[in-house]
């Protein structure tokens, strides 16, 4: 078993690790642990009691965080030339066609979010398998396929996220930064976690949320109590 540092030691230091924290007391902590000399991200894990497997209990969605993510988020929009001019008024960073599969086909992958218009799903759907394990393919089910580009890009922009319960059952998404205050953060992760009761699957059996544990980039997690989302 590896050793912990002596940053790891200290921030450790700072709370019980047996203990279960509301999501305020979670939020302080986490900025108090942090030790990065950078703006760390903070993450939110929440186990949930699905099984993936089953295509019943799949657990996905869109949540816009009140505060956003303290991210610069890089927007690519695939469509025809009026709904690029569209995306780009509305503060994409980057729109085409053509010229971006062909990039993307070559291995191009410097962007976070792409949206597209249903129409040109045809030529996007070629590139699943260079998009799909970066989780960049779009989706209507995560409003990136619309004919509105320019909302898409404005939510995505203004901190709208998209989560999906991986092979273990686990959601994991970004709340913020340690820059944030601790209000800012616990009421993201308020809304998000609000936001998968919502999606509770009807078949999904025994306790939802199993568990939640809060951490920043290099730190330690903060277990949070589930009955916050009760």
């Amino acid at each position: 078993m590896a050793q912990l540092t002596k940053k790891r030691k200290a921030a450790e230091a700072k709370f019980d690790s047996s203990k279960v924290y509301g999501l305020m007391e979670a939020a302080e902590l986490v900025k108090q642990v942090s030790s990065t000399k950078f703006d760390a991200t903070v993450d939110i894990a929440v186990r949930l009691g699905v099984d993936p497997k089953k295509s019943t209990e799949m657990v996905r969605g869109t949540v816009s965080l009140p505060h956003g993510t303290g991210r610069t988020v890089r927007v690519l929009v695939l469509a025809d030339p009026a709904k690029c001019e569209e995306a780009i008024a509305a503060g994409a960073d980057m729109a085409g066609l053509d010229e971006y599969v062909d990039k993307i086909k070559n291995g191009w992958t410097d962007v976070d979010v792409i949206i597209c218009t249903p129409n040109v799903m045809a030529k996007v759907g070629a590139l699943g398998r260079i998009l799909g394990p970066r989780g960049l393919m779009p989706n209507p089910k995560t409003g990136t396929v619309t004919m509105d580009v320019a909302k898409a890009t404005q939510e995505v922009k203004a901190g709208k996220i998209d989560f999906k319960v991986d092979k273990a059952g686990i959601i994991h998404a970004v709340i913020g930064k340690t820059s944030f205050n601790a209000d800012k953060l616990s009421e993201n992760a308020n809304e998000l976690l609000q936001t998968l009761m919502k999606l509770k699957p009807t078949t999904a059996k025994g306790t939802y949320v199993l568990s939640i544990f809060m951490s920043s980039t290099m730190g330690p997690g903060i277990k949070v109590d589930t009955r916050v989302v009760g």
